[in-house]
């Protein structure tokens, strides 16, 4: 993958084993380390913090107008620095976009050897910037960092009207399950430094990454959606367990309509698995079930995703308005599962 403009190749991936949001801490020791911090006696202006957490803090200001802030970060997803910023920041954003927020600015977290060459740290920054241009915003500064593996991603502030908020929380059973991006990022990145997979496959994964959440949410949001959230380092499975719990319901996927990259079924069939799945199985472990499904299509659904798509829980009587809008506006989706009564996440054929 090279960039557009000339800027040399460097090689960002040899500094680092694990790139994207395979790097997350995995959401099992994740809830174990915040045990017991969060309180509840927050400020009643606090509308979202750490108890219940969701995509983004939310801060009301008035009765029209609340505050959203989130962070994120990570080593390397790709060699091209100018693609590496992009990506960065594209899954940085969609926190804000995820809670029905349009985005205001960013601050960039740069962590980053000495020895990088100039114009390579340049491009990052630069790929950076021009995503959160896309995404209705602009970079507004930052903070570096010396490190060995180099690091970078985007602290964002967004609004939200507070009664229009997209939540975790708010799936009722009934409802139809809808996602807007294909799966198998993290398995296509994985695949594609071991030289399992293609270079077209790898550049259907990036061009997937660089898109931005913007549009669906916008339409989500137009469509009084209410519970949504986007999928990345959980995995598919880890992030529905997440809105599932919130709402106390239970999701029912079909691996048959599970969207997936170019490749992505091939390499899982290869066993090509991030360790960062395995943190996802284990998080979900008592709270998942399989019924006829392969090990490929449940590897899948477990592999995590950077700057994934959004998963919405619609109502049965909106679905067809939503989808004909997604379609108008030419976004990808698909049908992926139903809520029902109960409780976890079951995959079926």
């Amino acid at each position: 993958m090279t960039i557009n403009d000339g800027e040399s190749r460097l090689g960002l991936l040899e500094r680092t084993d694990c790139g994207g949001c395979a790097a997350k801490l995995g959401a099992d020791v994740l809830a174990e380390a915040l045990a017991g911090i969060a309180s509840p006696d927050g400020p009643p202006e606090l509308l979202v913090g750490l108890t219940p957490g969701d995509d983004a803090a939310v801060y009301r200001v008035d009765n029209d107008l609340a505050v959203l802030g989130t962070v994120d970060f990570f080593p390397p997803v790709v060699d091209d620095p100018y693609l590496y910023g992009a990506i960065a920041a594209a899954n940085a954003v969609s926190d804000i976009f995820a809670m029905g927020g349009r985005v205001a600015f960013g601050m960039a977290i740069a962590a980053l050897p000495e020895d990088l060459p100039l114009d390579t740290t340049r491009a990052i920054f630069r790929g950076a910037a021009e995503t959160v241009r896309e995404a209705g915003g602009v970079l507004a500064g930052g903070h570096t960092l010396r490190d060995d593996e180099p690091k970078y991603g985007v602290a964002v502030v967004g609004f939200a009207h507070p009664d229009r908020l997209l939540r975790k929380g708010g799936a009722r059973p009934g409802d139809e399950l809808v996602l807007t991006k294909r799966l198998g990022t993290g398995l296509v990145i994985s695949g594609h430094r071991s030289g399992a997979a293609t270079d077209e496959w790898l550049s259907a994964a990036v061009a997937s990454m660089r898109t931005l959440n913007r549009a669906a949410a916008e339409l989500l949001v137009a469509h009084d959606m209410r519970a949504t959230t986007d999928v990345t380092g959980f995995g598919l499975i880890g992030h529905a367990l997440e809105m599932a719990s919130a709402a106390g319901v239970s999701f029912h996927f079909r691996a048959s309509r599970l969207p997936l990259l170019p490749g992505a079924l091939d390499l899982a069939g290869m066993g090509v698995e991030t360790g960062g799945a395995a943190h996802n199985r284990r998080f979900a472990a008592r709270h998942f079930t399989t019924d006829g499904v392969g090990d490929a299509l449940v590897t899948l659904a477990f592999d995590p995703q950077t700057s994934g798509g959004l998963l919405a829980a619609v109502p049965p009587r909106r679905m067809d308005a939503l989808s004909a809008a997604f379609d108008e506006r030419g976004i990808e989706w698909a049908h992926v599962g139903k809520v029902e009564d109960g409780a976890g996440v079951r995959l079926s054929a």
